[in-house]
């Protein structure tokens, strides 16, 4: 079900909070309507930044996304402090059109979305408040700020969440 009802709102553009138990589908639910997205509006350079709070989910997650976004003909490159320099080297020279972390200004011209996986860990402390911080100064890159799309396990606050994610003043 969160499959199916994640698509109008991703294919919309509208900031969004995805929920589902652990192992829910959430990540097919935020990641197949955004790469359908790329290919009908023609999406190019580093388009997707996929977040998440801890290194092994997203080494976890990164051949998923890889197989998902090879289907349709796009690369994904994963970004963190054990990835080794020379694989980081390549991905400046070679950006692929999703990333799991970006350090050049030159990048974000081209962000459309940002995903962002366990959004109740992030909401809890400090890394939370300096990824907001971040994601307000993305939208000075990028020609439209990015759409927000926010991954977690159900919690009894859903509203506020996605209001902590995507606070009015930065909604489109």
């Amino acid at each position: 079900p969160t499959q199916i009802e994640a698509i109008g709102p991703i294919q919309e553009g509208v900031h969004c909070l995805l929920l589902a138990p652990t192992a829910g589908g959430k990540t097919e639910a935020a990641i197949i309507p955004v790469l359908s997205r790329m290919l009908r509006e023609n999406w190019s350079g580093v388009s997707v930044l996929y977040v998440c709070p801890i290194k092994a989910l997203l080494n976890n997650l990164a051949q998923r996304l890889e197989h998902y976004a090879g289907l349709v003909g796009r690369r994904v490159e994963l970004w963190h402090g054990d990835v080794s320099q020379s694989r980081k080297q390549r991905a400046l020279k070679d950006p692929p059109d999703i990333s799991t972390r970006v350090e050049r200004d030159t990048w974000f011209g081209s962000l459309r979305a940002v995903i962002v996986d366990e959004l109740h860990a992030f909401a809890v402390d400090d890394r939370g408040w300096h990824l907001r911080a971040i994601l307000s100064r993305l939208a000075d890159y990028t020609v439209r700020p990015p759409q927000r799309i926010g991954l977690s396990a159900t919690v009894s606050n859903p509203d506020q969440l996605l209001a902590w994610l995507a606070p009015e003043g930065e909604r489109r």
